[in-house]
């Protein structure tokens, strides 16, 4: 598996699934009342979903079928920093792993928006080669 300078995975369906994987090992770690199940329902949620609609998106049928299952697992990594936020507000002694998973969830937020941007761009420059 490729990796850059700093370390990080470029396989984005292993880093999406090692996300979901470290949304549910911090789960596991949080202590469990009235305010933080529910949080902790939403966090895994979405946070799981991330790495299940990249790969949704891998296997598109179309262009526009992969910007849009790109989109989704775009909003879910929005959704997971979300619920990272609350956490820490629930649960203020978890936020330096909350930090750490938000950073990751922010990075594959952009990663996707790069790559949504790329595809729409190259969708209107073999529009314009078809005139």
């Amino acid at each position: 598996m490729p990796n850059n300078e700093k370390g990080k995975i470029y396989d984005l369906e292993e880093r999406t699934a090692k996300f979901g994987e470290n949304i549910i090992e911090f789960a596991k770690k949080l202590q469990k009342n009235v305010i933080t199940i529910p949080l902790i329902g939403q966090l895994i949620r979405s946070g799981t979903s991330v790495g299940s609609n990249y790969c949704e998106a891998d296997c598109a049928e179309s262009r526009k079928d992969f910007e849009h299952k790109l989109g989704i697992a775009k909003k879910e990594a929005k959704e997971s920093k979300h619920w990272l936020r609350m956490t820490t507000k629930a649960v203020p002694e978890s936020g330096n792993e909350a930090r750490m998973l938000w950073k990751e969830s922010n990075e594959l937020q952009r990663i996707f928006i790069a790559i949504i941007n790329k595809s729409k761009a190259n969708k209107n420059k073999s529009s314009n080669l078809d005139i």
